[in-house]
């Protein structure tokens, strides 16, 4: 893996420990080699996932709405910074960037986000790792709402299966490297599309 999108939210959230391993996440990417592509602002866990990766020597690309580019504040120390003109263009693009997804904390966007993502996996559109850095527990709700849909007949177990989680960047780093897509889509193929 050489690119790595990483989703999160553009503020700190109420824990220290947020801050604190969204700029692991950076430092470890710059210190693998990994490329980060990410939301392109400087503010919340969106800046210290960035600071973390271009202060150790790494290198972000940011992709950034023009008209958020004024209120989330663009990074200006970035390697390369892609504006688009829409949410659907920014997600396409860090897609067509990356090799593969982390999560980290955030609010309605970082999930919007996460969502599409795994759901393209699920339709087969792309065999990307899609991964949740469960940092503190804060996505241990989410993960017993994938287990319900499961559960309830919402969710084949190979699909949650496609969701790794854990609360260790590295360990998440190692998972995401062996990661095999299942080799039936949900419904469709690429190519039918």
């Amino acid at each position: 893996m050489k690119n790595i999108t990483v989703f999160c939210g553009s503020s700190f959230g109420s824990e220290e420990i947020y801050k604190e391993q969204a700029y692991l996440v950076g430092k470890t990417l710059a210190e693998e080699n990994i490329r980060l592509i990410y939301g392109g602002a400087n503010v919340g866990l969106m800046g210290a996932v960035a600071d973390g990766t271009i202060q150790n020597g790494g290198k972000a690309i940011g992709v950034l709405p023009h008209f958020l580019q004024s209120k989330e504040i663009a990074h200006t120390n970035l390697t390369e910074l892609i504006l688009v003109e829409t949410m659907h263009e920014r997600k396409t693009k860090m897609n067509e960037l990356s090799d593969g997804v982390i999560v980290l904390p955030g609010g309605y966007g970082t999930l919007e986000e996460f969502f599409e993502m795994i759901t393209w996996a699920q339709l087969g559109l792309h065999k990307k790792p899609i991964a949740i850095l469960n940092i503190d527990g804060f996505y241990d709700d989410l993960i017993k709402m994938v287990q319900t849909m499961v559960d309830k007949g919402f969710l084949k177990q190979i699909n949650q299966e496609m969701l790794l989680v854990s609360d260790s960047i590295n360990d998440l780093l190692e998972k995401m490297k062996n990661y095999q897509a299942p080799t039936v889509g949900k419904w469709i193929s690429k190519e039918e599309v």
